[in-house]
């Protein structure tokens, strides 16, 4: 999972629009009905706001916000994952806050649960709904912080101009989603700035921080759902930006529980849990591992020995050549 502000919709740098000038508002609709949303996620997601949302990027009105018995509703139901994130929510706001961002956490439909903001930077961020109660899924705000993460299921960065309402362009906002124990959404943890002077350098370091404390508490979301189990942390490499490798083993060596990125290294099914035995697992994996291995090491003889020439590797190891390029791929061999 690339970590980084992605460019422009519509290529080069962002046009530099004020938050509420008619200017943005017709960047967007002339971006999301051309060919560019097939070439940028951000245009993409300003075509679904725009299309299939049907939301109007010249919308001035901030969000609505639930009553105060709706955010406590929705606290109640999001109970474990806030149990387990106060502390992360905490840390991370003690860097945060100092440079006058909101740190904010929301449950899996975007809306806003948990802040952390000094009370002098309150009227930057309420009035603009980012405050408890606050809708900030895409299919009502459109492109930011929150919604695109939710909707895209990665950390993202949308910078000012990236924006689908003019008056969010104002807010730089890094935001990662929080995954649960059985590999779903639960939520997005975003920090947002409305300060003119951040810069895209200093929104990637911030978005890193984001990232991480959201896998910080994924994992400890993971282990307070398998409070009575055995957790392991694999060692097995996981995809970037996946989070950890958790298992939950029971008393009989049983895996109970995977987090996301323990089902995609080691291709865990829901229906395997409670009948897979974590010793056969772990060793069919490494089986698997030693196998691509020796493999790899094989090939890499093959093309020495070649010179560096694939069709000569291939005849001597008696595949064709295509097939010598796409294992050579797969074993993360270079040709």
């Amino acid at each position: 999972m690339e970590l980084k502000s992605a460019p422009p919709p519509s290529g080069g740098r962002p046009p530099r629009v004020r938050a509420g000038r008619p200017e943005h508002v017709e960047i967007v609709r002339q971006v999301a009905a051309s060919g560019a949303a097939s070439r940028s996620s951000f245009a993409a997601s300003w075509r679904r706001s725009l299309l299939h949302h049907k939301l109007d990027p010249g919308h001035a009105a901030p969000p609505e916000r639930l009553s105060q018995a709706e955010i406590r509703a929705r606290r109640e139901a999001a109970g474990p994952l806030l149990s387990v994130a106060g502390p992360v929510l905490d840390r991370l706001a003690r860097a945060a806050c100092e440079t006058g961002c909101a740190v904010l956490l929301t449950d899996a439909r975007g809306l806003i649960l948990e802040e952390r903001i000094r009370p002098a930077d309150m009227p930057l961020f309420h009035p603009a709904g980012l405050a408890p109660g606050g809708d900030w899924s895409e299919g009502a705000e459109g492109t930011n912080g929150i919604g695109t993460a939710l909707a895209e299921a990665r950390s993202v960065i949308v910078w000012r101009d990236q924006h689908f309402r003019a008056r969010n362009t104002a807010l730089a906002c890094m935001g990662a989603p929080v995954f649960g124990a059985q590999g779903e959404l639960a939520g997005v943890l975003d920090v947002s700035s409305a300060r003119a002077d951040i810069s895209e350098g200093l929104a990637r370091m911030v978005a890193l921080s984001v990232q991480d404390a959201a896998q910080r508490i994924e994992a400890e979301l993971f282990r307070s759902v398998h409070a009575g189990a055995r957790i392991v942390t694999a060692a097995a490499p996981a995809p970037e930006g996946m989070g950890p490798v958790l298992l939950a083993i029971d008393r009989d060596d049983l895996i109970v529980g995977a987090s996301r990125a323990a089902r995609r290294v080691f291709g865990i099914e829901a229906e395997a849990l409670g009948r897979v035995p974590a010793g056969d697992l772990l060793e069919a994996a490494t089986r698997r591992e030693g196998l691509s291995g020796a493999q790899a090491s094989e090939m890499a003889r093959a093309l020495a020995r070649s010179g560096g020439n694939v069709s000569a590797a291939a005849r001597e190891l008696g595949i064709g050549r295509a097939t010598f390029y796409r294992k050579a791929r797969a074993l993360g061999l270079e040709v």
